[in-house]
């Protein structure tokens, strides 16, 4: 029987994007309603946090925000709270913006252009009974580079034995990309960071020389889906061996 585990009850989907390497399938529909395998990878994000027990999911939208928030208005869990950018604000920005309806509690936040299936245990999950306040303030999923389906790039950051996180040097490969799920702390996007459109990656860097950020490798698949032929590739890997049936 697996222990017990303090889940976050609120995410943050990061969902705002312009997608503008997505096109021409972008040129009518934001970027997390494109179905992977019939389904939009927005709502594979929020089937995973529901699952993982997740109660409301405040979602932001910036590109056709109007069709996220229509797509969305039936959906039952997690609920959903929106939370639109007239000017994109990129991830730190957006999450600065919802900071009001997040809380004061650790949270999930998911990157709505990615998909993971799950290892033995979910991500989620795995993230969550790793997660400690005490040293840490942000847990990022991590996947190994060289099993990233749909990346290209050279890597995010270097894991310690202890978990703890360096980011690559301008010229270095690095073993692990930022696989788009995380718990952290509301409170690192408060009053020192800047006004309006910043990365994550500024919060990132303060925890890193703090010595408290973090990571866990994914045990499962992932997919990047960032053009429409990382789509097609994805699809085509998840359909081998029976995938499709787990990728609900």
């Amino acid at each position: 029987m697996l222990p017990p585990v303090r889940i976050p009850r609120t995410a943050m989907v990061l969902a705002a994007g312009l997608g503008l390497r997505m096109r021409p399938l972008t040129l009518d529909r934001p970027k997390p309603l494109i179905p992977v395998l019939g389904r939009p990878m927005l709502d594979h994000a929020l089937d995973r946090l529901a699952e993982a027990g997740v109660e409301t999911a405040v979602v932001n939208n910036h590109y056709l925000g109007g069709m996220i928030e229509t797509h969305l208005a039936g959906r039952a869990a997690p609920a959903i709270v929106h939370s639109p950018e007239e000017t994109i604000l990129e991830t730190g920005g957006g999450v600065k913006k919802a900071l009001p309806l997040l809380g004061g509690a650790p949270v999930y936040t998911v990157n709505a252009d990615i998909l993971w299936l799950d290892g033995p245990i979910p991500a989620l999950r795995r993230l969550a009974a790793q997660w400690d306040p005490e040293r840490m303030d942000a847990l990022l999923l991590l996947m190994a580079t060289t099993k990233s389906v749909g990346y290209e790039g050279r890597g995010d950051y270097h894991m310690d034995p202890m978990g703890g996180l360096t980011r690559r040097g301008e010229r270095e490969l690095a073993p692990f990309v930022f696989a788009g799920v995380q718990i952290v702390k509301p409170a690192l996007f408060g009053d020192a960071t800047p006004e309006g459109a910043f990365s994550t990656n500024v919060i990132w860097d303060r925890a890193q020389q703090a010595g408290r950020l973090f990571g866990l490798a994914h045990d499962g698949l992932w997919f990047h889906i960032g053009t429409p032929e990382g789509l097609r590739e994805a699809e085509e890997l998840l359909t081998i061996g029976g995938v499709r049936a787990v990728a609900h």
